[in-house]
């Protein structure tokens, strides 16, 4: 990995946090993702299931965890079961996790190859009444392939049919919402890392220049500074595709005079970051891009000051809604009367501002978190708000990262990033 070795006790925490909210005499499993095949003998990068990383810290393929509180024997509440390794894997693969290495990484003290995971399994399945199996109920969650997770609890149901079924993944929804210091640091990694990619291209960005040209000098600060790259799919939209919400062709010229509308985000040790800014192709906003800008950032920082314990995900989403109505009246994109004679389901502002102002982040860009529960402090949310006008070429999205507190505004992991338009016209004019 590219990443600094993670401090155990993170894992070792998260093991013991999970734990507590088990049932009594039940075990928990946890698989690793597969790697995914393109075609022939080609497939795609390794992305380690979230899960299995957030609670061990291993990130390789073909590992599966086992948590069994209420174990009589007491080496068989924590187990790791690995791929066996040796020197052939060694010259064609890489190395891979030692026993000794996995014990180092993860502070868990039994770790077995895999080929006796059945035998090992069978006896601690007659020692437990539930098994809690790993699905995934990410709101926002779409999933057409059959995972490993997916294979392994459909075998386990049709080996174990007797055993009673719970679900990890409300336990893991509410855990990995509130991040350690630990988590929190590792983001402001990776929103380090985005600075410094933003702060690069800034100096790049000309008329004529491709967004694919941009893209690249991202991908260049972000590997040399220890990243796997992107957190994300990057959106890189110059004039009007910044009004298609997920752009990601990013195959066109910068012209003068448009914006260019930038949703970029490096990841570090598989922690997230989640940046949007806007910009002048020709160094300069006009009068009235800095109108629009200035409104979406006035939208910005007021929803920032929302994000406090106690506070809930819809009713701060109305809360910005209204702010967004009066940017829109004051910039002439609404009158009273659309707002009077707006539906309820679908206010008028929406019609230029059709998006969410925030969503967790953390392991994955779009993270845990169940939406109809209060905020807490440590959660980390995204804000970014946005402004879409096709019919005048352009739109403006910002967002930052930041993390609720128990007082006081939420902190931005993104202070450092340049953001207000004279600074930004300052450095591309420098």
């Amino acid at each position: 990995m590219k990443y600094s070795a993670i401090d155990n006790q993170l894992f070792i925490n998260n093991r013991a946090k999970f734990a507590s909210k088990m049932k009594p005499n039940s075990l928990a499993i946890f698989n690793s993702n597969d790697i995914y095949p393109i075609s022939a003998d080609s497939t795609m990068p390794f992305q380690q299931h979230r899960d299995i990383f957030y609670l061990s810290g291993v990130d390789q393929e073909e590992s599966i965890l086992v948590i069994f509180p209420d174990c009589p024997k007491e080496k068989h509440k924590e187990i790791l079961f690995l791929r066996e390794t040796n020197e052939h894997i060694a010259v064609w693969e890489g190395e891979k996790l030692t026993k000794e290495k996995a014990f180092e990484t993860s502070g868990v003290k039994t770790v077995y190859w895999l080929q006796d995971l059945e035998k090992v399994l069978f006896e601690i399945m007659t020692q437990c009444d539930t098994v809690y199996i790993n699905t995934n109920e990410h709101y926002r969650a779409s999933v057409e392939v059959e995972t490993r997770e997916d294979r392994f609890t459909k075998w386990l149901k049709e080996k174990y049919p007797a055993h009673s079924v719970a679900k990890s993944n409300p336990i893991l929804q509410r855990l990995r919402s509130v991040k350690e210091d630990v988590e929190i640091e590792l983001i402001q990694k990776a929103c380090n890392i985005t600075e410094k990619g933003f702060k690069r291209i800034l100096n790049f960005i000309k008329p004529g220049v491709t967004e694919y040209e941009i893209e690249a000098e991202f991908i260049h600060e972000f590997i040399r500074s220890r990243s796997k790259g992107f957190a994300y799919t990057p959106i890189i939209a110059s004039g009007n595709n910044a009004n298609v919400l997920h752009y990601v062709e990013n195959n066109q010229k910068c012209k003068a005079g448009d914006l260019i509308l930038m949703d970029v985000g490096a990841e570090y040790a598989n922690y997230a970051s989640d940046m949007t800014r806007t910009v002048p192709v020709s160094g300069r906003f006009s009068e009235r891009q800095k109108a629009v800008y200035n409104a979406v950032l006035n939208v910005k920082n007021e929803a920032t000051k929302m994000l406090v314990p106690g506070a809930y995900w819809g009713d701060y989403h109305v809360e910005v809604g209204k702010l967004m109505t009066s940017e829109l009246l004051d910039l002439g994109l609404l009158d009273k009367a659309d707002v009077k004679n707006e539906n309820p389901e679908w206010p008028a502002y929406k019609k230029y501002f059709m998006h969410g102002t925030s969503h967790h982040m953390g392991l994955d860009t779009h993270d845990y978190g169940i939406l109809t529960e209060p905020m807490q402090a440590n959660m980390v949310f995204t804000v970014e708000p946005g402004i879409y006008i096709p019919e005048e070429g352009f739109g403006v999205r910002l967002e930052d990262d930041v993390v609720i507190q128990n007082t006081g505004e939420p902190i931005n992991l993104m202070k450092n990033i340049p953001i207000e338009i004279d600074e930004i016209e300052t450095i591309m004019n420098a």
